[in-house]
């Protein structure tokens, strides 16, 4: 047995006080990649590292959403009317506030769905399968608004 007594770790100093550290040295070396850290941790886990699909697909939503700001702007100043009642009432008025908000509305849910990925919704659905159903719907709104666009351009054509 050895007869120095167990060091005082409250002596070091505290790991919690580098934050900005912290989350790029996690961002860098994650630990948590598929498991709880605990077994009472129950079913919601929260993941350091999350696969490359969710970030395709993140990545893809916040792109789609980005351009559907910008046809929306512009179909908008051709004559068009935004049908989703929350959004109509800021695209009205000034175009930055209007694409800064859908982008902030945006980027907050896709964050929280990427954190969220591997819980059910209603222990039916796992998150990351709605993600690719928003980006699907993005693709088609997409499709929508370029044609819109096509009509319009043709009709100011003639």
């Amino acid at each position: 047995m050895s007869s120095n007594p167990p060091m005082d770790r409250r002596s070091l100093p505290d790991r919690r006080s580098r934050f900005w550290w912290s989350l790029l040295y996690g961002g860098i070396h994650p630990r948590r990649r598929r498991t709880a850290r605990r077994l009472e941790d129950g079913r919601f886990q929260a993941l350091d590292w999350h696969g490359t699909h969710l970030w395709v697909a993140s990545i893809g939503i916040l792109i789609s959403s980005v351009l559907d700001a910008f046809l929306t702007v512009t179909l908008i100043s051709g004559g068009a009317v935004e049908i989703n009642p929350f959004m109509a009432l800021f695209v009205g008025g000034n175009p930055a506030i209007f694409v800064g908000l859908k982008m902030a509305l945006t980027g907050f849910c896709v964050a929280v769905m990427v954190f969220l990925a591997r819980y059910r919704f209603l222990r039916l659905v796992r998150v990351d399968v709605f993600l690719y159903c928003i980006l699907a719907a993005y693709l088609v709104l997409l499709v929508h608004e370029l044609s819109m666009l096509r009509g319009l351009t043709e009709t100011h054509l003639l």
